[in-house]
């Protein structure tokens, strides 16, 4: 493996990157719900964002090896 590959081998860098656009996301769309009058459309964007949350938090498990799936 060469320096150039062995960082693409790594997956926190993976990860890393997934949980940016994870949070970006999430702050998105928590942001739109005081912007649509659809309470429907609120209930979905706010909990889009709650599972959202949950995925980052498996993520950061990942990263520091805290749960026992991922040792």
């Amino acid at each position: 493996m060469t320096d150039a590959t062995a960082g693409h081998d790594d997956p926190r860098e993976h990860t890393r990157k997934i949980k940016g656009m994870l949070r970006e996301t999430m702050e998105h769309m928590r942001k739109d719900v005081p912007r649509v009058s659809d309470p429907k459309a609120q209930a979905l964007f706010e909990t889009s964002a709650e599972v959202l949350g949950g995925l980052l938090t498996a993520y950061e498990h990942f990263e520091q090896r805290s749960e026992e799936a991922w040792r």
